[in-house]
């Protein structure tokens, strides 16, 4: 980063999706926000591996997400990772229902191997174009469709049961 006004500009812009992606990678707002801070701290320090030239600034900073996130999973991963929410006993039904829902999904999500789930989160959740997911993981675009329809596959099978009884 060239200056102060830079890196809090950079900030401002992509500390937000940075933060979804580290959540929805890890299950755990305390470790993304870590990990985000992280990625960000790296940018100052000298010898810092960020070129603009090489490639862009969101990019770069996807991938510091992920590579921490792994780090970070692969120091724990006996521990598995649980979703911070309490249930809220004064919610309507139609809320529970929805918390409930949501649950399921954040912990069929995390159950999937971390090449798909990866792939799963930047695509649906962040919404990024199938050849950035690619540059952000170093692989083919030809492997990031496959990932992601392996991806939704084994969702919609984790996740079968919980539709046959919606009504």
């Amino acid at each position: 980063m060239k200056s102060l006004g830079e890196f809090t500009r950079a900030f401002d812009q992509h500390h937000l999706a940075l933060f979804r992606f580290a959540y929805r990678l890890t299950g755990s707002a305390a470790d993304a926000e870590d990990i985000v801070q992280e990625c960000f701290v790296a940018l100052l320090r000298a010898g810092c591996a960020f070129d603009e030239r090489r490639t862009p600034l969101r990019t770069y900073l996807f991938g510091a997400v992920r590579n921490q996130a792994l780090k970070r999973y692969r120091a724990r991963e006996e521990a598995a990772a649980e979703l911070e929410t309490a249930p809220d006993l004064r919610s309507p039904e139609r809320e529970l229902l929805r918390a409930e829902m949501e649950s399921t999904v954040a912990r069929a999500v995390l159950g999937l191997p971390d090449t798909q789930r990866e792939v799963l989160v930047l695509a649906h959740y962040e919404q990024m174009p199938l050849a950035e997911i690619a540059e952000v993981l170093g692989i083919e675009v030809g492997a990031v469709k496959s990932r992601l329809q392996r991806a939704r596959g084994a969702l919609r099978e984790m996740l079968a049961e919980y539709q046959e009884r919606m009504p």
